[in-house]
């Protein structure tokens, strides 16, 4: 079997059992202390503004794509490593993934500028399960009033700086993006290496 053939035909469906003429986009998040969910309330913002309807949901009360033209999942990352209620709802409708077009994010560096500039261990695995568009690193944000007592002496003991490093113009700019994206594709199916992708609409 041809894995780029069986993406495309799942597209190809997922986009014939669309009915609504407002595209809607799901955004989750998992946040631990708030900063990752503001970031995906920003980016909430922008696909408004240009028209998109949005649900912002936590990833433990996703149960279905279904009725999404488009999703975006963004989490902290702690050890190199998105949160665990992400990672989960990945596994959970890996299947169901396959369909709208998918972007990620990750919220985490600190400092200026922001270390580490990395991508998180976890992420090439979650690219290739969900086949998403794009994946971008935000800096992230550290209150110390917020953290749990082991959190503070973590962050002491390796000098983390205090602060709000999130830009929120690149936020912005790459959450335009995914709009211009949406905008500008066109459905196709995968075939096998040297054929012609042939567009569907």
């Amino acid at each position: 079997m041809f894995p780029g053939l069986i993406r495309g035909l799942r597209v190809f469906l997922y986009q014939v059992e669309r009915k609504a003429d407002l595209m809607k986009a799901l955004i989750t998040t998992a946040s631990k202390h708030g900063s990752t969910a503001e970031i995906g309330g920003a980016i909430e913002k922008v696909l408004l503004e240009h028209g998109i309807g949005t649900d912002a949901l936590e990833p433990e009360a996703v149960s279905s794509l279904h009725g999404y033209d488009l999703v975006v999942l963004g989490s902290a990352v702690y050890a190199g490593h998105w949160m665990k209620s992400m990672r989960e709802l990945v596994e959970r409708l890996a299947e169901e993934l396959a369909g709208p077009p998918v972007w990620l994010f990750s919220s985490g560096p600190i400092g200026d500028p922001p270390k580490p500039d990395e991508d998180p261990v976890d992420v090439a695995e979650i690219m290739a399960l969900t086949g998403a568009r794009g994946h971008a690193v935000f800096a992230g944000k550290i209150d110390r009033s917020r953290l749990g007592f082991g959190e503070r002496a973590i962050v002491s003991a390796l000098k983390v700086p205090e602060g709000d490093f999130r830009d929120w113009g690149e936020i912005r700019t790459w959450a335009s993006n995914i709009v211009e994206g949406v905008a500008a594709e066109s459905v196709t199916i995968p075939l096998p290496d040297g054929a012609t992708h042939r567009p569907l609409a």
